[in-house]
């Protein structure tokens, strides 16, 4: 026979104060058309923006701009102690030093 305690449903009660402060991430889909978009791209990632960068234009278009575009925004990345890393051919993700990007194991 089962104790009455037994029966009943347990229940966890959990701390969600943090829950409640309205906290924000913005995601930008954006495009790198040409080296001076750098700047821009720049300014997003300082705001706390994490960026979505389509590269495949400017790849297709003069790889050596995009090179230089993408060592810009590694240093920029590196400064601030965010992350970036290429997904497929044609896009980046970069982000500022609050988050990363998981890469398996």
């Amino acid at each position: 026979m089962k104790k009455p305690e037994e029966d009943s449903e347990k229940f966890l009660e959990l701390n969600t104060s943090h829950f409640t402060e309205k906290s924000q991430v913005s995601v930008r889909v954006e495009n790198l058309e040409n080296y001076s978009d750098t700047d821009r791209i720049q300014g997003m990632l300082r705001n706390g923006n994490v960026v979505f960068l389509k590269i495949r234009e400017l790849r297709e278009r003069d790889i050596n701009e995009l090179k230089r575009s993408v060592d810009k925004l590694r240093k920029t990345c590196s400064a601030m102690s965010g992350d970036i890393v290429g997904v497929d051919e044609d896009f980046l993700i970069i982000t500022p030093s609050f988050a990363k990007v998981f890469r398996g194991k």
